[in-house]
């Protein structure tokens, strides 16, 4: 949710598009217009950071990552690139398989591999460049071949787009960049890369990736000849898409390098303010799209640090040796080394979050001194953050799911924020609860069972289960085996990461969260005819509200740290009180819940713990401790 602050702005025209955002509203092809023209870069920036803040809280992301360029051969000749070369050229270079290999680390956990289109290497080599890639580093996460090369790959080896990329995802892709993109106008086509593919195709490569559950990235390369309506209209046919498959993961405007390609004379680089207002803009154009890169190689670490006060929230990654865009002039250097990128981001006052391929937070590094505050990105949780304001400018957010939360919780670098029951249990001589907490009594439909079979039928069957939460796992299995008897079930965890989840070999499955809220509006989970409300099950059962997760902060917080986070809370539930619905609508929206369906939902929680809430979580944790004593007798 926006923050509640008010702007001001230098340039008036500004004042209706902030209005706009605020509300929710998107922003039209004569806003983006009036943004790029403004000469407040000032006040476009900031609101570009609030909502960049709305997503990710003061969360700035990073990759440990590889760029494999396993080639600079290329059946093109595209004006604007001095990374390709002819076949025979004194320049050229192949990689072999092996010779990729060594550039990798068990450490990274992305490889990122774009290059030429050779002419001579056969379909297998591709194949088995991914397939040898996650077999000698599993934990690597390959990112591989933009829309141009998938394109070439159909051409040359007389495939469909979906056949090059199911055969490829087979044997390990994860990911496709978003490079190819350019700038989607056809008269900039023509005059610069007239070999290449247009918008038609290479959205068809990345709505077919994202129908078998590949997802993607977006660029656009921008100062060279194209217009600012035409950059404009580039972000608004990526929010089409994304509207329609939302399988794109971020968008990266990636500043032309001019080289001596002819087009622009080699020193005319794009100016700090072009970059900014670009990076700016895009986070304000689109609003569906979850992360802004500030892709510091083609940005120069200095202007990219200024970036994440102006919309961007990923610094990319250690990228290694990257050639496409140095070979073309880049200035940045060819490596930051982790640390480096730490130190960026500290100096922008933001928190770096290390992240896999789909941005799930690996680690945190908060800067000393600093309180993590964990904002949980579901929903039910709006009224917490809609007015969230601390005065203590060292209390950051980071966006985690309870379980996540749990995680860090554990290391040590998250200070306070919801945790599940059993995170709080096992953290309970280092965390403190609060008065506050996510709380049900009866029906609230974000945490259901989809089964083929009524309860006493689950005995000796597969559950998959979103074990974003242990407290939604752990109060399933009560049910099961304290309410209804049901012995023998296996709960096997369902990866919603990349890939379309087969639900037909599950005999049950437990949804929560905003993944449950998207269910019931869609009208239910596949051919699964029971439903079960687990907070209506256990109501029915005890007669006590169901607590999901409790407020707590380290008891070694700084005591002004601590008041800073109650203050703020309070501040919110007061604030947040009678406007669920028009708080919760933009959240809603994208979860298909009119804005009557979120105020009813979020209307049935409380979120002050009192004495019936204290009591069920009492009576949890009493019944967990009697099925892990009798698992004891039984073993």
């Amino acid at each position: 949710m926006l923050s509640s602050k008010v702007l001001y702005f230098k340039d008036s025209s500004l004042e209706p598009i902030w209005q706009k955002v605020r509300s929710g509203e998107r922003l039209s092809k004569e806003d983006g217009l009036v943004l790029f023209k403004s000469h407040d870069l000032i006040g476009v920036g900031r609101m570009a950071n609030e909502v960049a803040r709305a997503k990710s809280g003061d969360s700035v992301y990073f990759v440990l990552n590889r760029k494999l360029e396993p080639t600079n051969i290329c059946v093109l000749a595209c004006k604007f690139c001095d990374f390709a070369v002819k076949q025979g050229s004194a320049e050229a270079y192949e990689m072999t398989i092996d010779e990729m290999l060594s550039k990798l680390r068990p450490d990274l956990h992305e490889v990122h591999i774009t290059g030429g289109l050779h002419p001579d290497w056969p379909w297998e080599f591709y194949v088995d460049m991914v397939r040898r890639i996650k077999t000698e580093f599993p934990n690597v996460d390959v990112k591989a071949f933009t829309a141009v090369e998938i394109d070439f790959f159909k051409k040359k080896f007389k495939k469909s787009h979906e056949e090059v990329l199911r055969e490829l995802q087979a044997v390990g892709l994860r990911t496709l960049p978003g490079g190819g993109a350019e700038v989607f106008s056809e008269r900039i086509r023509k005059q610069l890369f007239n070999q290449k593919i247009g918008a038609k195709a290479w959205f068809e490569v990345h709505r077919t990736a994202h129908k078998l559950g590949i997802q993607s990235n977006v660029t656009m390369l921008y100062g060279h000849i194209e217009t600012l309506e035409e950059r404009v209209e580039h972000m608004l046919r990526v929010r089409e898409c994304q509207d329609e498959t939302k399988g794109f993961l971020s968008f990266i405007p990636l500043a032309f390098q001019p080289g001596v390609t002819g087009i622009k004379p080699s020193n005319a680089f794009t100016s700090a303010i072009d970059d900014l207002k670009t990076i700016a803009v895009s986070r304000l154009m689109l609003d569906n799209v979850p992360h802004i890169k500030a892709y510091w190689v083609m940005l120069t670490a200095e202007v990219a640090t200024i970036a994440l006060n102006f919309g961007a929230d990923d610094m990319d990654g250690t990228v290694g040796e990257e050639r496409i865009a140095h070979d073309a002039g880049a200035i940045s250097p060819m490596e930051l080394a982790k640390n480096k990128l730490i130190s960026i981001i500290h100096d922008a006052g933001k928190v770096p979050v290390e992240r896999d391929i789909w941005y799930n937070p690996i680690e945190i590094y908060p800067k000393p001194g600093t309180s993590i505050v964990s904002r949980m990105p579901y929903l039910n949780s709006v009224p917490f953050y809609s007015f969230f304001e601390s005065k203590n400018n060292q209390i950051k957010e980071a966006p985690l799911v309870p379980s996540v939360f749990g995680r860090f919780a554990e290391a040590g670098t998250i200070a306070a924020g919801p945790m599940s029951l059993e995170d709080f249990k096992r953290n309970e001589s280092e965390f403190e609860m609060l008065d506050y907490g996510v709380a049900v009594t009866g029906k609230v439909m974000s945490v259901l069972l989809y089964s083929h079979h009524e309860w006493a039928g689950l005995s000796g069957k597969r559950i998959g289960i979103t074990a974003e939460t242990s407290t939604s796992v752990e109060l399933l299995r009560l049910l099961l085996e304290k309410k209804y008897g049901v012995k023998n079930f296996t709960f096997e965890r369902l990866k919603l990461t990349t890939s379309q989840i087969d639900y037909s070999k599950f005999d049950a499955v437990l949804l929560i969260g905003d993944e449950a809220l998207r269910r019931v509006a869609l009208g239910g989970l596949g051919t699964f005819l029971n439903v079960y409300d687990l907070a209506e099950e256990w109501y029915a059962w005890k007669k006590l509200p169901f607590v999901f997760a409790v407020w707590a902060v380290r008891k070694d917080m700084p005591a002004e740290h601590r008041s800073a986070i109650i203050a703020g809370l309070e501040h919110s539930l007061v604030a947040s009180r009678g406007l669920y619905g028009h708080l919760g609508r933009k959240h809603g929206k994208r979860l298909g819940m009119t804005r009557d369906m979120v105020e009813h939902y979020l209307n049935a929680f409380t979120y002050r713990l009192g004495e019936p809430e204290l009591n069920a979580i009492d009576e949890f944790h009493r019944l967990l401790e009697s099925i892990t004593h009798e698992a004891a007798l039984a073993a």
